[in-house]
């Protein structure tokens, strides 16, 4: 049967300096995607603005007895009612962005248009454009401060581009109450790794948005005939003589690791959604954003997180 998948790599696939460089020759397309695909979307997004201290207008709205706004007599005088004129929040919001860079990210099957490695960066790079147009503060652990500017997604490309060998999982713990995270990622490590890796966010207040990068051959393992695996993360290797007998057991494995971890997130009023490499990565982003400007889902707050497959 023909090659179903590989490897999107250099020759010396896990070696630190291949990597990296693999990485600094994407991020520049990559960035120019991410830019196409918010533009697609831009119309749809709008922050997460509402009403709360600043300089401008946000709205009118009646007077209630004991309101301590001030109430705005002109308005009032045009009708019957009284009312009051609210002011834009305007307090910027602070999310980090976060691309798994580890050696599995880096596969890609032949019915999928982009690596899962591609798909993360443009994932996290279109989010930084997006956050950056509405005026948040942006950072990338391990990578950057949190700062806000409007070439936020260059300067994190940029960052990405002169960066050595990124960590497999970055120190969160300085992430902190009332922060979002996005974070995309393949999520193969066993779930409790997972868990364990991510339960500081949880511990601090920390609100998390999972995005799941799936390639289509990992979730319906179309494999058949003698086949060999090779573990990307550590090089060892699985020699099957007939693969399609492993394949309603992988499947069942699979699927029961990904709805571990997505009834985690609901249960902690996380996001988590699915983005298969075969799809559009615009439909990721709109998914997200419904999320992060859902009201609450910081972790103790006892709201329900969103689960889209």
């Amino acid at each position: 049967m023909g090659r179903i998948g590989e490897v999107q790599a250099p020759a010396a696939t896990r070696d630190a300096l291949a990597r990296g460089r693999l990485r600094a020759s994407l991020v520049p397309d990559l960035l120019v995607e991410a830019r196409r695909i918010v533009n697609t979307v831009i119309a749809g997004w709008h922050g997460r603005r509402k009403r709360g201290i600043g300089e401008n207008f946000w709205q009118f709205r009646p007077y209630v007895e004991g309101d301590s706004s001030r109430i705005d007599w002109r308005r009032s005088a045009r009708d019957d009612h009284t009312y009051v004129r609210d002011r834009e929040w305007e307090a910027a919001h602070t999310v980090w962005l976060w691309a798994d860079p580890s050696p599995s990210m880096l596969y890609k099957s032949t019915g999928a248009s982009v690596s899962k490695q591609s798909r993360a960066l443009v994932l996290a790079l279109a989010m930084a454009e997006l956050l950056s147009r509405s005026g948040e503060r942006i950072a990338w652990p391990g990578l950057t401060d949190p700062f806000t500017a409007r070439n936020g997604a260059e300067r994190i490309a940029a960052q990405l581009m002169h960066a050595g060998d990124l960590p497999a999982k970055p120190d969160l713990s300085d992430i902190r109450r009332f922060c979002d995270i996005v974070i995309a990622s393949d999520f193969l490590d066993p779930v409790e790794e997972t868990m364990e890796w991510l339960d500081v966010l949880a511990r601090h207040g920390v609100r998390a948005h999972l995005i799941e990068v799936a390639d289509p051959a990992e979730e319906t393992f179309p494999y058949a005939g003698r086949t060999e695996f090779t573990d990307p993360e550590t090089g060892d290797k699985l020699t099957a003589g007939r693969a399609e007998m492993l394949g309603d057991e992988y499947r069942l494995l699979y699927t029961a690791r990904r709805q571990e971890l997505a009834g985690w997130c609901k249960r902690l009023g996380w996001s988590f959604t699915v983005n298969h490499t075969d799809r559009l990565a615009s439909d990721a982003l709109v998914r997200l954003h419904m999320a992060m400007t859902a009201d609450g889902g910081y972790a103790g707050s006892g709201r329900a997180g969103k689960v889209v497959a």
